[in-house]
């Protein structure tokens, strides 16, 4: 996202190291309160409350929820400390809100200027400083991929207080932009840091939008993911990059520019550490809709793989279940599309060999409702409670009152009015 807040979830080595919960070695956050409800000794568990339950108190959703904090300052609306000026909103100069995968300026000529940015916390780039570097320029290629663009160029700013460190940063780096074929072009360098730190920045360009404000209600949901990978260590991420051809990766991540540029795809995010359903909500939140959704039509690995069975009952399976929900892939795309169109873009992703699957529906409302089986929840409604474009972060499980989504649909209409045709 163009505006990610200092705990956001990409920003945070939680999203590829997550602590332990405790008393459980290797769990991913949430693991606990993700155990089946139990109804009566003669009746199965029921999966869902208690799924999306932990989803909702996860690492994953709390980070994102901090974006809002940042993007009211910018935009504008919190109070102005004593002297100083206000802001002017951003989406007064790019004419496109926040919310999106990157900030987006308009070229003169026509086309989009695309800049994604992503920081890690230190303790991810001390304890694993090659995935880290490769990880910083990966996600942001994905950001410019998300939004129908071309990576450019890549830059970084790199704290270090040792040259061990350094240089696994510097190869990881350079193995992913080798991987993707994007120059790394320049950046800044503190080797006398007291501890180990990084950012990186890639600049884009689109010539056609792929936009978190441009789903319509009646839009299928595609979910593309490449599952020719394996889960990184105990982590909720899934790999499918760092021993992949080059050349398969790069034609892979073209293809969403492609979709946008023949007209097949306008409306879409990339997967974050919110994991696929806080993705989409983050979709649906910036489009002013809801959805329902069928999850037992996600893409997935095998069970050999260690994927989830979506109907299986007992704790370990719940678990793998929670893990999938809130895995970060490496590549994995939501996508809003015109139901006329759906197939064929599931077709061009069956070309690449990525699974692409219709998992549900856009629908008019606030509501994101998830359906397992004969079960159905409502993982979150945007009129309770906002999710990244209301007031300050506050407890997914005590919704606030509406006013703190109250500016969502003055975004959407502004961002539907400069959006392409």
């Amino acid at each position: 996202m163009s505006t990610q807040g200092p705990e956001s979830v990409r920003t945070d080595s939680r999203s590829v190291r997550p602590e332990p919960v405790e008393g459980r070695d290797g769990a991913w956050p949430g693991l606990r309160q993700a155990q089946p409800e139990r109804v009566g000794s003669d009746q199965p568990a029921r999966l869902l409350p208690p799924l999306l339950a932990a989803l909702r108190a996860g690492r994953g959703f709390a980070h994102k929820r901090d974006i809002a904090r940042v993007m009211q300052a910018l935009d504008g609306d919190a109070p102005a400390a004593m002297g100083e000026p206000t802001v002017m909103p951003t989406y007064a100069s790019t004419n496109v809100p926040n919310g999106d995968d990157c900030a987006v300026l308009p070229l003169p000529g026509g086309g989009h200027q695309l800049l994604a940015i992503e920081g890690l916390m230190p303790d991810f780039v001390q304890q694993q400083p090659w995935f880290a570097g490769y990880s910083a320029v990966m996600v942001n290629l994905s950001d410019v991929a998300a939004m129908g663009g071309r990576p450019t160029a890549v830059v970084d700013a790199l704290w270090s207080a040792d040259e061990a460190t350094t240089a696994e940063m510097l190869r990881g780096m350079r193995a992913a932009c080798a991987q993707y074929g994007v120059p790394l072009v320049g950046g800044h360098t503190n080797l006398r840091s007291a501890s180990a730190q990084l950012a990186v920045a890639v600049l884009g360009r689109a010539e056609r939008l792929i936009s978190s404000f441009a789903a319509r209600p009646g839009d299928r949901l595609l979910v593309a993911t490449d599952l020719r990978g394996a889960w990184q260590g105990d982590a909720p991420f899934w790999n499918a990059s760092t021993a992949a051809p080059a050349a398969r990766l790069q034609a892979d991540l073209a293809l969403l520019p492609q979709l946008a540029e023949t007209g097949l795809v306008d409306a879409g995010k990339d997967i974050s550490m919110a994991g696929v359903l806080g993705t989409l909500l983050m979709l649906l939140e910036c489009s002013g809709c809801g959805a329902r959704v069928e999850l037992d039509r996600l893409p997935c690995p095998t069970r050999a793989q260690g994927g989830p069975d979506w109907h299986e009952q007992g704790d370990e399976a719940q678990a793998r279940r929670l893990r999938w929900l809130s895995t970060f892939p490496s590549f994995g795309f939501v996508l809003a599309v015109r139901p006329a169109l759906a197939a064929d873009v599931q077709a061009r992703f069956s070309e690449h060999g990525i699974a692409c699957a219709d998992i549900g529906e856009v629908q008019a409302g606030t509501r994101l409702d998830v359906a397992l089986g004969a079960e159905q929840a409502c993982l979150w409604d945007l009129a309770a409670s906002a999710f990244i474009l209301g007031g300050p972060a506050t407890s997914a499980t005590v919704p606030t009152s509406a006013s703190a989504s109250a500016r969502a649909p003055a975004l959407v209409e502004s961002a539907k009015a400069g959006h392409h045709a």
